[in-house]
């Protein structure tokens, strides 16, 4: 049955490849089962603790179904969860204003902000079943697609060794290195673990790269679950280590309820998104809010897909990924289950780097994926579990292997190059995908024009690189 629907042997892989692969791609993701209530339902923020039991449903319930929208529906190996940086977005300026302007609590003003959701998810799916947005990826020059995946590496690494591992951060523009703690000492505060436990740095840097490279030796060793065996004995490592520091590992499994609050989901999010208070924000706010939603979303998924696919081998002589549309059209799907369970934009996670590596090719790696995601529903301490510098190391040697797509860059051709330059440094400060790719194309079509080279341009792609100028001019 698996083969049949699968086609494992067609793509080269087996149950057990896929299996592995797809428990990779969760260890690697399983942070935003806590992390995303924490940016948009905290009760700092004004949002009740019911608010945060409901965002914490509806992010697993929605990892869950877009994975396997994905799976069934594209037979990709990749998964889906409500994106970071469009979360952070929903709760520190779409939530903000619309709690201001509506004179809502922040629980009756989350319902108004998931109306912009919603809204923006069907106006994804409109635009993929119309195939609009498998034109703008053919709009997307080859030389920055080879690009896009360089990006998303170097965007992974930023992530494992700042978020993750904390070996260095920005603080308020200023660049902070464990360098800079171990020489100042008290006098500087790092931002995972202020600044007296030094001790707990040292076991997060020690189990980051014990967790790399035991990934390195049995990869070059061609251990099939590299990845996922390195995670694992970081794992142990920060368990041990943090024992003998005096502390309990599991404390988070001791002191945390294992049954899912369902009441709250009903009560607080499920299909409570509210209309009337979508322009509360004002007419032309409201748009422009939706219009950002889709344009985000849009480009982070484009990128992710064809970054990862080609990292895979998953790409066709003409640069193409095939059913890319239905792969698109499960993200966008995706977006709408989120909205209605209650949580921010669901989106294709470029975590699913690290299961592709590890060997996934089809959608029964995201159905395993997808089948953690719902265990996480009773199982959330099991997933807490996993100490971030252990995630930190999967990310960085995923990152570093798909750095290695810029060889296929012409480098003599300034019309790659630049374009290619420019996206990846807007990608790392941004963070974002979509905003490098818009430099990108922005970059791209400027010297292709200047150069007498205009009809080497698709009229899609200076339509593209016209709204992004549009978009950050609006936001400059």
């Amino acid at each position: 049955m698996l083969e049949k629907f699968f086609k494992l042997k067609e793509n080269n892989t087996t149950v057990r490849t896929e299996v592995l692969a797809g428990l990779t791609t969760f260890m690697t993701m399983a942070y935003i089962i806590a992390l995303n209530p924490n940016i948009i339902a905290a009760p700092t923020n004004g949002a009740s603790t019911n608010l945060w039991n409901a965002v914490f449903i509806a992010t697993a319930l929605s990892a869950a179904i877009g994975t396997l929208f994905m799976a069934f529906l594209a037979n990709k190996p990749f998964a889906l969860a409500p994106g970071m940086g469009l979360n952070a977005y929903f709760a520190t300026v779409v939530l903000t204003i619309m709690a201001s302007t509506s004179d809502k609590t922040y629980d009756e003003a989350f319902k108004g902000a998931l109306a912009i959701i919603v809204v923006s998810g069907i106006l994804f799916t409109i635009l993929t079943l119309f195939k609009v947005r498998e034109k703008i990826v053919d709009a997307i020059p080859v030389g920055i697609r080879f690009g896009i995946t360089a990006g998303i590496g170097l965007m992974l690494i930023n992530v494992g060794m700042t978020t993750n591992a904390g070996i260095y951060y920005d603080d308020k523009g200023n660049f902070i290195t464990i360098l800079d703690f171990f020489t100042n000492g008290a006098s500087v505060s790092h931002n995972m673990i202020g600044s007296a436990s030094y001790k707990l740095l040292i076991l997060y840097i020690i189990t980051f790269f014990v967790g790399l490279f035991t990934i390195v030796v049995l990869n070059h060793k061609k251990i099939k679950g590299s990845i996922l065996y390195g995670m694992l004995v970081a794992s142990l490592v920060y368990f041990a280590g943090d024992a003998m520091l005096g502390n309990d590992p599991f404390l988070v499994v001791k002191h945390t309820t294992w049954l899912p609050q369902f009441t709250d989901l009903v009560d607080k999010t499920l299909f409570k998104f509210h209309f009337d208070t979508l322009f509360s924000m004002g007419f032309l706010s409201a748009i422009m809010t939706i219009v950002t939603f889709c344009m985000v979303d849009m480009f982070d998924t484009i990128g992710t897909l064809l970054g990862t696919a080609t990292k895979a081998g998953m790409i066709d002589e003409t640069g193409k990924m095939p059913d890319m549309n239905k792969a698109m059209l499960s993200d966008s799907l995706a977006t709408c289950v989120g909205a209605c369970t209650g949580t921010s934009t669901v989106t294709t996670f470029i975590e699913s780097a690290s299961g592709v590596e590890e060997g996934g090719r089809t959608g029964f790696a995201s159905v395993v994926t997808g089948l953690c995601f719902l265990a996480c529903l009773f199982l959330a301490p099991v997933a807490k579990l996993i100490p971030a510098p252990a995630t930190s190391a999967a990310l960085v040697f995923v990152g570093i292997l798909m750095i290695s797509s810029l060889k296929n860059v012409d480098y003599d051709d300034f019309s790659q190059s630049v374009p290619v330059v420019l996206m990846i440094v807007f990608m790392m400060v941004t963070s974002g995908i979509g905003n490098g790719i818009g430099i990108g194309l922005i970059s791209y079509s400027i010297i292709k024009i200047c150069s007498g080279k205009i009809k080497e341009v698709s009229i899609l792609t200076i339509i593209l690189s016209l709204l992004f100028v549009g978009k950050f001019f609006i936001i400059f």
